[in-house]
C-alpha cells in the first residue's frame, strides 16, 4: 500500500480513482465492508483505490479538553488499512486551518483537483466541512458536490450486529467496559495494543511470577482487571508469541497505587541473540477474555495464589482453543 501524507506527494491521475474517506479508527467489520466494494470498483475501473483518513483524529483537534484514546494509532491503522488490499492511503494532517474549509471547498480542493476522484464511497452518517456543515444528502451534500464537480457517489447504510450498528465509538465503549467478545465481533478480530518493554518496581519477580511490563500506552485500554492473552515478541522472521495473563491496574496488593500492564507468560522461556528483550524491543498484546476485575489481596502469597488460579483458567482457555481449531 502507498502512503501519502500530503497532497502534494499525490501522482498525477492516470487512471479511475474510487476513494473512500473516514477516521476508520479500527477499520472494524463496517469499514471493511465499505472499502471491499472500493477495491472492487477500483479493479472493475482499472483504476486505483484510495482511503482518505486524518491525522490526529479530529477530535482531539476540536475537543483537546477531552481525552480520546484511539483504538487504532495510526501506524496500527496504517498497517490495518494495508491489510485491506487497499492501493494506496492519504492521511491529510488534520489542522485548525484545514478544519476550517467548508464542505465545497473540501470537495473542490481535494476530491476533485487533488484526488481527482471518479466515485466517493461513503457511510450515510458521514459528515464533513466545517462544523461538520454537510452529509451525504441534501442541497449541499456529497452527492449534490458530487455532481456539480463530476464524480459519482455510493452510500451505505451502516452495517449492523449483535443488535447494532458497528461503530467505533460502539467498540470504543465495549473495550472501556472489559468486554471483549463483542468488541472483537465488531473489529473481526481481537483487540491488540503496541507497545515496547518496561521495567516494572521488581514484584512480578520477587513476589509472585516473572512478568513483562508494558510502558506506558496513551491511547485506549480494557477495563482494570485480569485477562487472558497473547504476547508477541520482536517482529518479522524474529517474533515469537507467547500464551499470556495480563493483569492490567493499579496493582494494589503493593500499597501506594502504579498503573501498570504486566504480563506472565505462560510458556515463556529465555531470549537470546536478535530476540533478547531491549527497550526498544516491539511488543503485541492481544486481549482474548476477561477473567476477573482487579483485586486488594491481603498479601502477595495470596496474589500468587491467585495468580495460579488465573493461569489454570487461561491454560483451559487454551487448550479449548486448539480442541476447537482441529
Amino acid at each position: 500500500m502507498r502512503i501519502y501524507r500530503q497532497l502534494e506527494e499525490l501522482p498525477p491521475a492516470t487512471s479511475p480513482v474510487v476513494a473512500t474517506i473516514g477516521n476508520f479508527d479500527g477499520v472494524h467489520l463496517g469499514h471493511q465492508s465499505v472499502i471491499a466494494e472500493v477495491i472492487a470498483r477500483a479493479c472493475a475501473l482499472s483504476g486505483v483505490s484510495l482511503a482518505i483518513t486524518f491525522d490526529p483524529h479530529p477530535a482531539r483537534v476540536l475537543r483537546p479538553e477531552h481525552p480520546f484514546p484511539l483504538l487504532t494509532p495510526l501506524p496500527r491503522k496504517l498497517a490495518l488499512l494495508a491489510a485491506t488490499g487497499i492501493d494506496a492511503t492519504l492521511v491529510l494532517p488534520f489542522t485548525e486551518t484545514f478544519c476550517r474549509l467548508t464542505a465545497h471547498d473540501f470537495a473542490q480542493s481535494i476530491l476533485k483537483d487533488a484526488v481527482h476522484a471518479t466515485e466517493v464511497h461513503e457511510g450515510e452518517n458521514f459528515r464533513f466541512g466545517h462544523n461538520a456543515e454537510a452529509g451525504v444528502d441534501g442541497p449541499a451534500g456529497l452527492e449534490a458536490l458530487g455532481r456539480e464537480l463530476g464524480f459519482a457517489v455510493r452510500v451505505y447504510a451502516p452495517r449492523t450486529l449483535r443488535g447494532g450498528a458497528i461503530s467505533s465509538s460502539r467498540i470504543r465503549a465495549l473495550i472501556a467496559a472489559g468486554d471483549l467478545s463483542q468488541a472483537r465481533a465488531l473489529l473481526g478480530r481481537p483487540f491488540s495494543i503496541d507497545s515496547t518493554p518496561a521495567s516494572g518496581r521488581g514484584y512480578g519477580t520477587r513476589y509472585t511470577v516473572p512478568t513483562i511490563n508494558l510502558a506506558p500506552y496513551w491511547d485506549l485500554l480494557p477495563a482494570h482487571g485480569v485477562y487472558v492473552t497473547t504476547l508477541t515478541v520482536g517482529a518479522g522472521a524474529q517474533a515469537e508469541t507467547f500464551q499470556a495473563v495480563t493483569n492490567l491496574g493499579n496493582r494494589p496488593t503493593f500499597g501506594a497505587d502504579s498503573f501498570a500492564v504486566e504480563s506472565h507468560l505462560l510458556n515463556f522461556h529465555p531470549l537470546e541473540g536478535e530476540q533478547a528483550l531491549s527497550g526498544q524491543t516491539p511488543l503485541r498484546l492481544t486481549f482474548l477474555l476477561r477473567l476477573r476485575p482487579e483485586f486488594r489481596f491481603p498479601s502477595p502469597e495470596a496474589l500468587r495464589a491467585q495468580i495460579l488460579l488465573d493461569a489454570a483458567r487461561a491454560r483451559r482457555y487454551f487448550t479449548l482453543c486448539r480442541a476447537l481449531n482441529h
